[in-house]
């Protein structure tokens, strides 16, 4: 064989490192029936230019495919045909001391299955995975297997947990999140701010399993999802914050803030307090700014001047906001606390917290990652080498990974990425 491979037994295959001669036999007796009946998969390993991966790579006639990594004293394979979700490649877990395979949670939205992979072991307990012969946009994912949140939810869950996180080039913006008690003007100050920077800033859509009403659109007002599967998604690390109102649930997912962010926008979020601390909790990195009425008095005023509710409405109101600014001001949780005693004196602070009083700053739109669909990946310190195999082209893309932030169960972003052609 080129490049490299080499057959393995077919005991490393299935795992048999050491094993009575009985069974050995019997192993091999059943793979030279294969054989003899044209069945036997091809087993190819592909091997990394990395000290700390193998990046087995195994292959059939079906062309599933699976790539294992070595950290450790465990072993991550990650593809193949095992999973039983088919919208998401599928990971396993052979811890070498005990010799047992299990399978872990699995956090965030996952790659959809490839024809190939390849893979190399980073910093700060992540897994670069590189999806052969995949769309630019959906070629990069990471793997996380012993990062800060991973270790977190492995607390939480007090199970054994990986995420997966999708990887982006360049930076973006911060996605802000604004909170205050019912009346104090947050809604209007964020119409003023999308009015003047209509292509600065989107709202993330919600997410509802009540029925849509009259006029309202999937995807536009709301993402109309079904219990079960909101409640699945939720217990999978996917939503910022839930709530249940009335029997129905409502959230933010971390996917619907992302696509805002991938479009070049900077995503605001208004969600009440409680919503804040969730998102604070998560691994979001987002400017938090809390409004303040000028006094308890006034925000009594404005809400009777609206009109649309009842005394007893009012009334829960104000109790409702007394206890949400009392703790928006000494949670900790709001890292910016403005006062709207005046509108317009409020909106010019709030742009100038958020950078927006002098020139209007741009965010880059996500760009994707054109790679090779055959390659070779190696790896130089905070640098991997994508080599372009073949006899014609021998094109590399060097992805610089030294800069990365963010993470699962959102995107990693960061990425600077060099193509050199000869």
């Amino acid at each position: 064989m080129s490049g490299g491979a080499e057959l393995i037994s077919p005991f490393e295959t299935l795992g048999i490192v050491s094993c009575n001669p009985k069974k050995k036999a019997f192993v091999f007796l059943l793979f030279q029936v294969f054989i003899l009946e044209g069945e036997a998969p091809a087993f190819l390993v592909n091997h990394l230019e990395n000290g700390h991966s193998n990046g087995v790579g195994v292959k059939s006639e079906s062309e599933i495919t699976e790539i294992s990594v070595d950290i450790g004293d465990r072993t991550f394979v990650i593809g193949g045909n095992h999973e039983r979700n088919t919208f998401s490649i599928g990971v396993r877990i052979h811890d070498k001391n005990s010799n047992n395979w299990f399978s872990p949670i699995v956090l965030g939205t996952g790659p959809k299955p490839s024809k190939g992979y390849s893979a190399s072991v980073l910093k700060q307990g992540r897994i670069l995975v590189i999806k052969k012969g995949s769309a630019c946009n959906d070629s990069i994912w990471f793997l996380e297997v012993d990062s800060p949140y991973v270790r977190e939810h492995k607390k939480l869950l007090r199970k054994e947990v990986v995420a997966w996180s999708k990887g982006v080039r360049g930076n973006a913006e911060k996605p802000i999140v604004i909170s205050g008690p019912s009346g104090v003007g947050k809604g209007t100050l964020i119409s003023m701010l999308m009015k003047e920077f209509p292509s600065m800033f989107g709202f993330s859509v919600s997410h509802t399993t009540r029925s849509p009403r009259s006029m309202e659109r999937d995807g536009v007002h709301y993402h109309f999802a079904d219990k079960k599967v909101m409640e699945k998604e939720i217990e999978d690390g996917k939503f910022l914050e839930f709530a249940s109102v009335h029997g129905n649930l409502y959230g933010t997912s971390i996917e619907s803030v992302e696509v805002v962010t991938d479009s070049g926008k900077r995503c605001i979020l208004d969600i009440d307090v409680q919503g804040a601390r969730s998102v604070r909790a998560s691994s979001l990195d987002a400017v938090f700014i809390f409004v303040c009425p000028p006094s308890m008095k006034e925000l009594e005023d404005r809400l009777r001047a609206r009109g649309t509710e009842t005394e007893e409405q009012i009334q829960k109101r104000l109790r409702n906001a007394e206890a949400e600014i009392k703790e928006g001001k000494s949670s900790g949780i709001f890292g910016l606390i403005l006062y709207n005693d005046n509108l317009q004196e409020c909106y010019k602070k709030l742009k100038k917290l958020l950078g927006l009083d002098g020139v209007a700053l741009v965010n880059d739109v996500e760009k994707g990652i054109n790679l090779p669909t055959k390659h070779t990946v190696s790896k130089l310190e905070d640098k991997i080498i994508v080599q372009e195999t073949g006899e014609e082209t021998r094109n590399k893309v060097v992805l610089d990974l030294s800069s990365l932030n963010g993470g699962a169960p959102g995107r990693t972003r960061g990425i600077l990425v060099e193509a050199i052609k000869f």
